[in-house]
């Protein structure tokens, strides 16, 4: 079961919450959007394919759906929640450049922006527009496009790093279980996202961290322990590196976020 919920809509553009409650492997009826959409994961794994073939989808990967291009779907990971932006044409052919492929890395900052977004979404005028000209910013622009190949080689790699197989904890051995050589995965990597696959394993763990925080959570060294880091300096450093700002500073501006965003929608009557 599919359901929709607007969070803002103005002639321009539309953001949404999309909850999908499916399992199934297999691949749905094929859909054709009528407008340009920006899609990014809130949380679980689903499959999509298009023209240019199927795509593994998680909170590292978003995608870029046309108008007029057929897509179709499969849930085998079960249940997922996106944040799903719609444009209207003019404002899209204004504010984007073509993308030469469907699918973008997420990394950290655009992480942080999608959720600042959602964090402004009772100013949909001015924070919100803000936020989201941040995404579009940082998510559409032209991506050479890889070999199919290559991008076999990263979907796996990237889904033994999401899983926290046992082999994702170097990249030696995740070549082993991959059954390539650190040099090819080591190369194919920064090709195919754009980013090397230590940077990706660590916007992995920075976004994990982001989640905690965003919770509340304030024993940091308990949280870079649970995340495999080395001790609470190492996850500071990382987490300042990937998002320009200490685990503290974070904690106090999700938090403060969603509590200013809960007040402001008590206030107006939506909850």
């Amino acid at each position: 079961m599919l359901s929709v919920a607007e969070l803002a809509a103005r002639p321009d553009f539309t953001v949404s919450t999309v909850v999908c409650r499916e399992h199934h492997r297999r691949w749905s009826a094929a859909e054709v959007p009528g407008e340009h959409r920006l899609v990014l994961v809130r949380s679980g794994r689903f499959r999509r394919t298009s023209a240019q073939g199927p795509t593994d989808l998680d909170p590292t990967l978003g995608y870029l759906a046309r108008p007029g291009v057929e897509e179709r779907f499969a849930h085998p990971a079960g249940g997922d929640v996106c944040t799903s932006i719609s444009f209207a044409p003019a404002r899209w052919a204004a504010l984007c450049r073509a993308a030469a492929r469907s699918d973008f890395y997420v990394d950290a900052q655009v992480d942080l922006a999608h959720r600042r977004l959602l964090a402004t979404r009772s100013d949909p005028d001015y924070a919100l527009a803000e936020q989201l000209l941040a995404l579009l910013s940082a998510t559409v622009g032209l991506l050479p496009a890889g070999s199919a190949g290559e991008r076999t080689l990263v979907a796996a790699a990237r889904e033994a790093i999401l899983a926290e197989v046992p082999a994702a904890r170097g990249l030696f051995p995740l070549a082993d279980h991959l059954a390539v050589s650190p040099y090819r995965l080591s190369r194919a990597f920064p090709r195919e996202t754009g980013v090397s696959v230590t940077r990706y394993r660590n916007r992995v763990r920075v976004g994990r961290a982001m989640e905690r925080l965003e919770q509340g959570e304030r024993n940091l060294a308990l949280l870079a322990a649970d995340l495999g880091f080395a001790d609470q300096a190492h996850l500071t450093r990382t987490v300042r590196e990937h998002t320009g700002h200490t685990p503290g500073a974070l904690r106090r501006a999700l938090t403060q976020a969603g509590a200013q965003t809960d007040s402001a929608a008590a206030r107006s009557g939506l909850r």
